[in-house]
């Protein structure tokens, strides 16, 4: 049921001007599955043209109108959530059940940036004169770029369209080339639930160049990018170099604090379930496990454990609990993350090798021993390997949580409710979550601090930034 993805720009589907494609891999397989079209600059200078006009008509519906379309999408993505979750797990791996819970989330962000949309409030400022009125109005930035990756092809891309959208804004979707069907489909939805030509494009390429030409451009008002943050680093770069608005949600390298009194059976369950999710091709991936002394031998066992129970192998089985990691470059990255730990003198308590040769599956891998000097301690690993790093006090657990450059999201256990308010203030990220996972809800802000971005993706703070502040004072005469 693969097929060929075209781009979409002005309304239609269709081929690069130049003919050229790009491969589709099934990372389960090592397949080629299909071809994706390749974005030139002709492609380009249309899709900007689109949006132009696009945003032009879009922005003069009014939001109650453009929320009912919006519900008439989440309807539409749910309506076809089987078929895109096939769809996704053949060109991205993850286990179907994964694939199911994205695209239900992802109709979720639909209908409630559909329903904030429509409280784009504005207000009015008591004047010190008569007959004088203030009025602060919101209005839609413009033609939005948003760059999106393949580790959630679709709710990645739509916490950036839906928002856009409710502003009122337009959008080119710089897809990702991994896994450009299910994003598609994404687009189609939109498409198909009567959005006006040129509201949404999609286009894929190399994302340099597609990246450095769309930023700069005068018609291109804000971006929103998803991806490392190297790459993140540059683009923000390029964004403030032309004074755009820019959003960036970048890498993390986070800490999960277990103090002696957590419970851990509890928090091996959620810990565990969070590390191999997706392979550990999360962005918000607990990957230092900060663990109290008293605790730390018996929680080690127990992740271990759970760590042997993931079933590796093509999402498409259903008893697969682990798919394959995207591409060989995350092969080769886990290989040289594990080789440089050993050789500094970490231990592999479990896994630590590639599975089979056919594929670009690895182990669910569990490091102790770890030295600080480690590249794995100070770059995102970004693949199924969990660090075990025992600690004495909380306040040595903070310092290691605060100690990197990274700052997205963190993660802690304990019964005290006086070391959670602790935790909870002392740890610099984006997002902390206490006893739970609790991330990602589409009413919830998603974001970083430090090196990993800045911007909110989720909750009241997502529509803010597609909105610009307008004051208009006015006196009678």
């Amino acid at each position: 049921m693969y097929q060929d993805v075209m781009l979409h720009i002005g309304g239609k589907w269709r081929a690069a001007k130049d003919g050229r494609t790009l491969d589709v891999i099934n990372p389960a397989t090592e397949e080629v599955i299909g071809k994706i079209a390749h974005a030139g600059k002709a492609d380009l200078d249309e899709a900007l043209a689109a949006a132009q006009k696009g945003f032009s008509t879009w922005r003069q519906v009014p939001a109650f109108e453009r929320s009912k379309l919006m519900r008439k999408a989440a309807e539409l993505l749910r309506e076809r959530a089987e078929s895109i979750a096939t769809i996704m797990t053949t060109e991205q791996g993850k286990p179907l059940a994964e694939a199911r819970i994205e695209l239900a989330g992802a109709a979720d962000v639909i209908e409630w940036f559909a329903e904030e949309g429509r409280r784009a409030y504005g207000r009015l400022i008591p004047a010190r004169a008569d007959g004088v009125y203030q009025m602060v109005v919101r209005e839609p930035v413009g033609v939005v770029a948003g760059f999106t990756p393949w580790n959630f092809p679709v709710s990645q891309a739509v916490r950036k369209i839906s928002a856009a959208l409710a502003a009122g804004c337009a959008f080119i979707l710089k897809g990702p080339e991994e896994t450009p069907a299910s994003c598609a489909e994404l687009v189609r939805a939109f498409a198909d639930a009567g959005l006006p030509e040129g509201v949404v494009q999609l286009v894929y390429g190399v994302p340099a160049e597609i990246s450095e030409y769309l930023i700069p451009h005068p018609v291109v008002r804000k971006i929103s990018f998803t991806g490392s943050t190297a790459v993140g680093k540059h683009l923000a770069a390029l964004a403030g170099t032309h004074m755009k608005r820019a959003t960036m949600e970048l890498g993390g390298h986070g800490p999960a604090i277990v103090c002696n009194d957590a419970d851990l059976d509890h928090a091996v369950k959620i810990l565990a379930g969070s590390k191999f999710r997706n392979a550990g091709q999360v962005c918000v991936s607990p990957t230092r496990f900060l663990v109290q002394k008293d605790v730390y031998e018996p929680f080690v066992e127990r992740f271990v454990q759970a760590a042997k129970e993931v079933k590796v192998g093509n999402g498409l089985d259903a008893s697969t609990t682990m798919g394959p990691l995207a591409n060989a470059r995350r092969i080769a990255a886990m290989e040289g993350f594990v080789a440089d730990a050993v050789q500094k003198g970490a231990t592999v308590r479990t896994g630590g090798k590639r599975v089979a040769n056919k594929g670009y599956f690895f182990e669910p891998t569990v490091l102790t021993d770890i030295a600080p000097e480690a590249r794995v301690m100070h770059e995102e690993p970004f693949g199924p390997l969990a660090l075990m790093i025992p600690f004495g006090t909380v306040d040595e657990a903070i310092a290691e949580a605060n100690r990197l450059s990274y700052g997205l999201a963190a993660y802690a256990y304990t019964r005290s409710t006086a070391t959670a308010a602790r935790l909870g203030s002392a740890i610099e990220s984006g997002m902390v979550s206490i006893n739970h996972h609790g991330l990602a809800l589409p009413e919830t802000p998603f974001g970083g601090v430090k090196d990993s971005g800045y911007g909110s993706e989720g909750g009241v703070e997502g529509l803010e930034p597609y909105l610009v502040t307008k004051f208009i004072t006015q006196a009678n005469l």
